[in-house]
């Protein structure tokens, strides 16, 4: 079970970390901030963590402009 969880957080953090990285700095500093923000709110849930990435990667977008 832990390794199973483990590999899911590895997934997703690769996953955020080069999407953010073709949007731009402020967009990946949103989405990892906002990644980290969301696993820990939801307890480790993956929709949280990606949510929260994506939340994040928008607001970083935003304040970048």
């Amino acid at each position: 079970m832990n390794r199973l969880r483990s590999a899911k957080r590895s997934f997703l953090a690769i996953t955020v970390i080069f999407t953010a990285l073709g949007t731009g700095a402020c967009t990946l500093g949103g989405a990892a901030a906002g990644g980290y923000v969301g696993n820990r709110a939801t307890n480790g849930s993956a929709v949280g963590t990606v949510g929260g990435a994506v939340a994040g990667g928008v607001i970083g977008h935003e304040l970048g402009k």
